[in-house]
């Protein structure tokens, strides 16, 4: 893939911008419920136009630079009727309009963005993107998973099915607490509603029944969110209050003995609708394919929002997730001959382990202001809370057949602190348009782990893993833990602080079809390790980007940007790591087909990162720091309703990263580790439209990735055989009637064996994780 320049396309593009615009007209209006309270996310569409707009906390919204001309203008939101009304534009003027919705007695739906037939497509990004642009206008690529598509795959948490939905993105094997996701050549970064929440070994995963979207941003996103790889992050957006009573029960049984309820309350807290709550609720006993092994959950969820004033409001929201699992790393398969020469049931486990016992705890309050109909404030602190007390398990190696078992505690207290203070806002300087983002991120994570106690389980000299035998290890003979001291007097600690300030013009050029974004960041750092001590840091990140609508339907975009992420941390010569700086150079194309029922977004990129860190091939535990990696690719994504109840999500990833400079251990031209170079994924859901069996569904999707490495290890290929080819088929039957559903998803249909793992060179024998084979889960789901 040839370089990018985008320099000469900026500056004609800007050129454009003395061009004499048309006059164009503006509508505004107020949107409320019948009984008079303002409704707020309620979705403003101006039908054939692309043009739209969200109703703020006093129900108030804004349309600009339309052609004159008569229109319908189209208000919807889930649980509320869908209004249309005709409206003239003339040039130069304001036209005022106003909705009054009622409450709609049909089932109430998976929230959507926009009034957007299609339950797998969303039109605008969530709020905690900061974004108040379409996703067919950003200049990036923004993939958005609805509710819809979680529930029905049936996805528990971020470990299961997820990134399925979005082209090249890939999990590596690890630790079963946190996702570990790779996307464009490195890992990304975990956020929740807009805050980088991600730890060392973590966070922990996000179950689904507080989830409403999981949006993929690619490339660098620095400058709005937090800093970041330029690979991308994820963000989970977690369910909020509508201001609508409903609720909803869903219940699951399943495979490996899985029992799991959910309940979901939405509702007012007092008669006038200002003060507005959400709890969800979940229970789950969940076991796999292994015998011993298990994954206990239970979460509590509650958010409470308090509207002070029509332009004024101020969220809390708390998280409980309560986990009780057998010992971490229970999950890994161990061989002393190869790759994959023992069945996916095995498991090195012993029926009376002690569980690992994770608490993990989040509090958000956001404060929203509308200064005035183009100006907004936002302010968001969030605390989060992790603790774990447990152990892992991890041989010292084989002896003939025989593995040699053995344990160490896994102790771990993470504490993140995250504010976060923005404006948005809309001005006009003579025919030109702004829309300006502005803010400071903050952020302090604290961080202490104690891995330090362990050895051998004395009763396992005889574990053969070809002949395996249970039962036979007493209690006394697994380690035993001095934990006296508590977590921050023993652990090793670890420490990321950091301050920055961005800002974002997005100029709207030639009657809005062309839109040009210029944006910067500083960031301050001040990280600490007990290895390196205190590594200060800092870095001015500018970002370009260009979007342009060819018509209403169609827009292509460039960008180029940087990113910066410091590390802590020495090499083994006790060398301080230098910070991460990379660049992004991307193009692509969005198209919407059916009036948004569906849409395509296909991308070309290359991403170019100095001094990134590998396992030092040498010394254990340790990591060197490569001269440069480049990772180019092209990525294509479709979703949406390609017919009348037949819904889709397509996408093919072809990702090719590899280690362009070495300066420490002679690695150019290896593939980067934890890379998949060909990605794809298919889902297709089908549901009967009328007729006797009107609610009747049928699913089918396939995943499929070649060309695969492993995460860890992967520089040592000299006894590690690339991982297989991966290919499964999923499946599903629902039924949806009135107020009650069901639903039946098969797994792995055809029992293909699926696993990622590599040779672990310290100890000379291979590990890997392997999927279950054929598995199903019985859902029922009841709105009431």
């Amino acid at each position: 893939m040839s370089n990018f320049n985008f320099f000469p396309i900026l500056v004609l593009m800007v050129g454009l911008s003395c061009s004499i615009a048309a006059q164009t007209g503006n509508i505004q209006g107020r949107v409320s419920t019948s009984d008079g309270q303002a409704a707020e996310f309620v979705n403003i569409i101006l039908k054939g136009t692309g043009k739209g707009a969200t109703a703020d906390a006093a129900g108030a919204y804004l349309i600009e630079g339309i052609k004159p001309g008569t229109y319908t203008l189209q208000a919807s939101f889930v649980g509320l009727s869908t209004e249309s009304q005709t409206v003239e534009v003339q040039a130069g003027q304001t036209t005022n309009l106003d909705f009054t919705l009622s409450t709609n007695s049909e089932d109430l739906k998976e929230v959507v963005v926009t009034a957007n037939p299609s339950k797998y497509v969303t039109d605008y990004p969530s709020i905690s993107l900061r974004l108040k642009t379409p996703l067919l206008e950003v200049p990036q690529n923004i993939q958005v998973i609805t509710r819809q598509t979680l529930q029905d795959q049936q996805i528990f948490d971020m470990q299961e099915g997820v990134i399925r939905n979005v082209s090249g993105a890939t999990r590596s094997e690890h630790w079963e607490t946190y996702a570990r996701i790779v996307m464009r050549g490195a890992r990304i970064a975990a956020f929740r509603n807009g805050m980088n929440v991600q730890e060392t070994w973590g966070p922990l995963t996000e179950d689904m029944s507080m989830v409403e979207r999981i949006e993929f941003v690619k490339g660098p996103a620095g400058f709005m969110l937090a800093s970041g790889e330029p690979s991308g992050f994820y963000n989970v957006v977690t369910k909020k209050p509508t201001g609508i009573r409903k609720s909803e029960l869903g219940m699951t049984v399943g495979s490996f003995g899985t029992y799991r309820t959910t309940l979901d309350f939405d509702g007012l807290l007092d008669k006038s609708g200002k003060i507005q709550y959400r709890l969800n609720l979940m229970g789950q006993l969940k076991g796999t394919q292994r015998s011993f092994e298990y994954n206990n959950r239970v979460s509590i969820a509650p958010v409470v929002k308090f509207q002070i004033n029509p332009n004024t409001s101020l969220t809390a929201e708390y998280t409980y997730q309560g986990v009780n699992m057998s010992p971490i790393g229970s999950n890994y398969i161990f061989s002393p001959k190869a790759l994959g020469d023992l069945p996916a049931n095995f498991t090195s486990l012993e029926a009376n382990m002690k569980p690992v016992e994770i608490k993990d705890q989040s509090i958000i309050v956001t404060f929203a202001h509308s200064i005035n109909k183009n100006w907004k404030f936002t302010g968001q602190l969030a605390y989060l809370n992790f603790n774990q007390e447990g152990y892992s398990l991890w041989p010292s190696g084989f002896k003939g057949d025989t593995l040699l078992r053995a344990a160490s505690n896994w102790d771990i207290l993470g504490q993140t602190r995250v504010g976060q203070f923005f404006v948005n806002g809309d001005v006009a300087t003579g025919s030109i348009k702004h829309r300006i983002l502005a803010g400071l991120d903050m952020g302090d994570k604290d961080y202490y782990h104690d891995w330090a106690q362990g050895g051998a389980i004395t009763g396992s000299a005889g574990f053969n893993v070809y002949n395996p035998v249970y039962g036979t290890v007493p209690a006394s003979a697994y380690p035993t833990y001095n934990r006296t001291l508590s977590i921050r007097e023993r652990g090793v600690h670890y420490n990321n602080l950091y301050t920055a300030v961005y800002i974002q013009d997005e100029i709207h050029l030639l009657e809005d079809k062309l839109r040009l974004t210029l944006a910067g960041r500083f960031t301050t750092t001040g990280d600490e390790d007990p290895y390196s001590g205190k590594v200060a840091a800092e870095k001015f990140t500018p970002r370009m980007g260009l979007s342009y609508s060819l018509n209403k339907n169609t827009s292509v975009y460039a960008v180029f940007d940087q990113a910066f992420v410091p590390q802590a941390g020495a090499s083994f010569a006790g060398e301080k790591f230098d910070p991460i700086t990379g660049n992004n150079q991307e193009i692509g194309l969005k198209r919407e087909w059916l009036q948004g029922r569906w849409t395509a977004t296909v991308a070309a990129y290359r991403i170019t990162k100095n001094n990134v860190l590998t396992p030092d091939p040498d010394h254990q535990y340790f990591s060197i720091q490569l001269g440069q990696t480049q990772t180019q690719g092209v990525e294509f994504d479709v979703r949406g309703q390609l017919l009348p109840g037949l819904e889709a999500t397509l996408n093919y990833a072809l990702t090719d990263g590899r280690v362009t400079k070495d300066t420490e251990n002679n690695q150019v031209d290896k593939q980067l580790p934890g890379t998949d170079k060909h990605i794809a994924n298919a889902w297709f859901t089908y549901r009967v439209q009328s007729g006797a069996v009107k609610g009747l569904g049928i699913s089918l999707g396939a995943s499929h990735a070649a060309g695969r490495t492993a995460w860890y290890g992967a520089y040592d290929r000299s006894l590690d055989p690339t991982m297989p080819d991966y290919t499964r088929f999923d499946g599903a039957l629902s039924y949806q009637f009135d107020k009650f559903g069901v639903a039946l998803n098969v797994n792995n249909i055809f029992n293909a064996d699926l696993l990622s793992g590599a040779y672990y060179s310290w100890s000379k024998f291979y590990y890997w994780q392997a999927e279950a084979y054929r598995n199903a889960r019985l859902s029922f789901n009841y709105k009431f």
